[in-house]
């Protein structure tokens, strides 16, 4: 198919005569994911922030959202929850962890209720916050006392210096003078030093880790929810059912223009008629169950087809007819019988040949055969010199029509033209409450058709 299978239009033609398919499509899409909502039961999130004082660089906050969702985090967690049957590789996939602005950590738990979700996401930032303090070394540790350690013994001899310098020789002599300026020098490079201390232990301020408030209870389910799949698995059965539409009108090989049908068939094209009544036109005939489900999904009605456009009145109709009558006439050297080949399941090329049947009367003498494109055969020439093939476009691949043609040479049947029918919409009644002059077609068959046009 051309790109016209891409376009709105296309879309819209799909939906106006698949809706019927679609609908049930979309039952049975809803029903699918509301049993896939029972396999997965319903689960709640919920987060619980940690914050975390001093300056952290953004490379940091990753590490430390990493470490609250890591092993020995979550194995703990589990330990102190003591859930049945949920260790802590269970819970690993049930937590999740995020840096966010102001450099907070949240920490967030699923779990198949609210109170669960709940106690996951709090006992997750308490554990967080003990093993990243564990990590930067807690007043527990004595190797955390060095630094404040220091601080006071510089402090401390910062205040000694002080002293030394007031009890010093208060004269003006040079030992006096030099002693109070090494003293001061002393106290300066000390405090230099606690400047320092402060600049290269930052790790202090950021030891201590406060959780903010317990995590909020959630109220709703988390997605996906029940309705969530309910409604995702209507939409997608409807967008692959369009989908499927058009790949196979992509896909499709019916010969659509009037060169390749004549080619295919190897003949000329004597004209193109029209056929009033579009869905009369193009329904299959036959009964049975699958031809009752076809008709109530609305499946037995091409939707490939363009709209039929707007057809003149009955008397414009009848003229394209008699033309296509006149052709044969002019072509054929004197009075012959004519076989009219209609492909069997082209309803509105059927009613196109019933109509020729009518409207050329004697001359020349036509009989209509329906021949399936599957096995197609035709009966052997007798009293017949020709055929004329009368096929409705888009509905035909080459290959089919190909053989159409063979099964006609094969039988000794010259195939003599080509006729295209084609739907229209008719116009309506007429205001002024004369009725319509509508031709009812004639359809001859077999031998009875021969019977009848003699």
């Amino acid at each position: 198919m051309s790109d016209e299978t891409i376009r709105l239009v296309t879309i819209g033609r799909i939906l106006r005569r698949r809706w019927r398919l679609l609908a049930v499509l979309a039952v049975v899409g809803a029903l699918v994911g509301y049993g896939t909502s029972l396999l997965f039961p319903p689960s709640y999130t919920t987060s619980a922030s940690v914050l975390l004082p001093g300056v952290w660089q953004d490379r940091e906050l990753l590490t430390q959202a990493e470490i609250a969702t890591s092993s020995v985090v979550v194995d703990r967690a589990a330990a102190t929850l003591n859930w049945s049957g949920v260790s802590g590789s269970k819970l690993q996939d049930r937590v999740s962890a995020s840096a966010a602005d102001g450099n907070i950590i949240k920490i967030s738990g699923t779990a198949d209720t609210p109170e669960h979700a709940q106690q996951l996401a709090d006992q997750m930032a308490q554990q967080f916050v003990t093993f990243a303090a564990r990590v930067a070394g807690d007043s527990t540790d004595p190797e955390a006392a060095q630094p404040e350690a220091l601080r006071q013994l510089v402090v401390q001899a910062s205040r000694r210096i002080t002293d030394l310098a007031a009890a010093a020789n208060p004269g003006q002599t040079v030992d006096s003078v030099q002693t109070r300026t090494d003293l001061e020098q002393l106290r300066n490079t000390l405090q230099d030093a606690i400047k320092k201390l402060d600049q290269v232990d930052p790790a202090a301020n950021k030891a201590t880790m406060v959780v903010m408030g317990s995590a909020a209870r959630p109220s709703a389910e988390a997605p996906p929810t029940r309705t969530q799949l309910v409604g995702a698995g209507a939409l997608l059965f409807v967008l692959l059912a369009v989908i499927g539409h058009l790949a196979a009108a992509r896909m499709s090989r019916r010969l659509r223009t009037e060169p390749e049908i004549a080619a295919a068939l190897g003949s000329a094209l004597l004209g193109t008629v029209d056929v009033p009544g579009e869905r009369r036109a193009h329904r299959p005939q036959g009964g049975g169950p699958r031809a009752l489900v076809r008709r109530l999904l609305g499946t037995d009605v091409r939707w490939d087809l363009p709209t039929p456009h707007a057809s003149g009145d009955e008397a414009g109709r009848q003229l394209r007819y008699r033309r296509v009558c006149a052709r044969l006439r002019d072509q054929l050297p004197g009075p012959r019988r004519l076989l009219v080949v209609v492909p069997v399941g082209d309803e509105t090329a059927r009613l196109a040949a019933g109509q020729l049947v009518t409207e050329a009367g004697d001359d020349p003498l036509l009989r209509v055969v329906g021949v399936p494109v599957s096995r197609p055969l035709l009966p052997d020439r007798d009293d017949a010199s020709g055929a004329l093939v009368v096929l409705s476009a888009g509905s035909w691949t080459a290959g089919e029509l190909a053989g159409l043609a063979g099964a006609c040479a094969d039988a000794g049947h010259e195939v003599v033209g080509i006729v295209l029918a084609g739907p229209v919409r008719a116009r309506p009644a007429r205001s002024d409450g004369r009725p319509p002059e509508v031709a009812t077609p004639a359809l001859a068959v077999g031998d009875d058709a021969g019977r009848r046009s003699e």
